[in-house]
């Protein structure tokens, strides 16, 4: 299999496949496919410069949510941007990267000039300043509780924890211990906004960690980092609990199902979360091409040639297309 696309690019798709008959059908991405509804926004928020009050109105919305203190949250343009960040922000460090992971965690620290290392768990970065994990893993699912990471924050100069995908499983987050004492005091948390609430062209995510460890993050992003459409967009929805508890039912529903044609193809489960499956098959990248060629991009992976992952086709008329195509 040549080297695979990344999630979203429809525009390599096309140049590998041709353009479907029926358009795309992408599952390569992980979002929710019942995005949150755009609120009205007043015209101000498109003509000029974010606002103090609009900041604080997110950093608001973002805390209640997240179980954390307005002053330890720090919005950024993605969390891909922030995840950047956080690696320049940090002198060079050893730095672990619990693995197989999202790629980015890797490139951005080496980048930044750190030694970096990959470990299976967590037990084997002994010797690292820095320890970074992805919860729930992206892409197998693998989870770290609570009380495992509060250890790893006890032992380690900083704990970096990319909670992409805790919104459909907050019982996993640690976002209420940051700057919590001891416990917690070198800890950061990472949260993307457009993952849950399905609307990723939005580029909003956020940074959570003590006072101080946010001011040398919010240096290497400089002013006006949001902007105003997304402080608004993304305090209404952070603030709209009723939406969020009746969402991850839906996807957790959605998962099952997806499951279910999945296990009728002969794809073994190996694990994710309900925003996306992550499969084994022997002949994966055969199916990965097969799947393209009927005008349905999931995401392979050049490292793991056996794994597939899909995300949540939205509705049953996308999920039958799949069964279909698999079939």
């Amino acid at each position: 299999m040549s080297l695979p696309i990344h999630g979203g690019d429809l525009a390599a798709a096309e140049r590998r496949w041709g353009k479907p008959e029926h358009n795309w059908l992408d599952l390569s991405t992980g979002l929710n496919p019942w995005p949150y509804a755009l609120p009205h926004l007043p015209a101000e928020s498109w003509r000029r410069l974010p606002g103090e009050a609009e900041e604080t109105a997110l950093r608001a919305s973002a805390a209640g949510a997240y179980g954390c203190a307005v002053d330890q949250v720090l919005a950024g343009p993605g969390s891909s941007a922030l995840i950047q960040a956080v690696a320049r922000s940090v002198s060079p460090r050893r730095v672990a990267v619990v693995s197989p992971t999202y790629g980015e965690h890797v490139a951005a620290w080496k980048a930044a000039g750190h030694a970096v290392s990959e470990v299976a768990i967590p037990a084997d970065a002994a010797g690292a300043d820095v320890v970074v994990l992805v919860n729930p893993n992206n892409p197998d699912g693998r989870q770290f509780t609570v009380a495992e990471i509060q250890a790893l924050s006890e032992r380690f100069a900083l704990v970096v924890v990319d909670e992409a995908f805790a919104d459909v499983a907050p019982d996993l987050s640690v976002a209420s211990h940051v700057g919590a004492g001891h416990v917690g005091s070198g800890l950061m948390v990472l949260r993307s906004f457009g993952k849950f609430y399905g609307l990723a062209g939005l580029r909003l995510g956020f940074c959570l960690a003590a006072p101080e460890l946010l001011a040398a993050v919010a240096a290497q992003l400089g002013p006006w980092p949001v902007s105003g459409p997304a402080l608004a967009i993304g305090a209404a929805a952070l603030s709209d609990r009723v939406w969020a508890d009746a969402s991850r039912a839906h996807l957790a529903n959605a998962a099952g199902r997806l499951d279910a044609v999945l296990t009728k193809a002969g794809l073994h489960g190996l694990g994710g979360t309900s925003l996306f499956r992550l499969v084994e098959h022997p002949d994966a990248g055969n199916l990965y091409d097969r799947l393209g060629r009927a005008g349905i991009l999931v995401r392979a992976f050049a490292l793991r040639p056996t794994w597939l992952r899909f995300g949540l086709p939205g509705g049953e008329a996308p999920l039958r297309r799949l069964e279909q195509a698999l079939t």
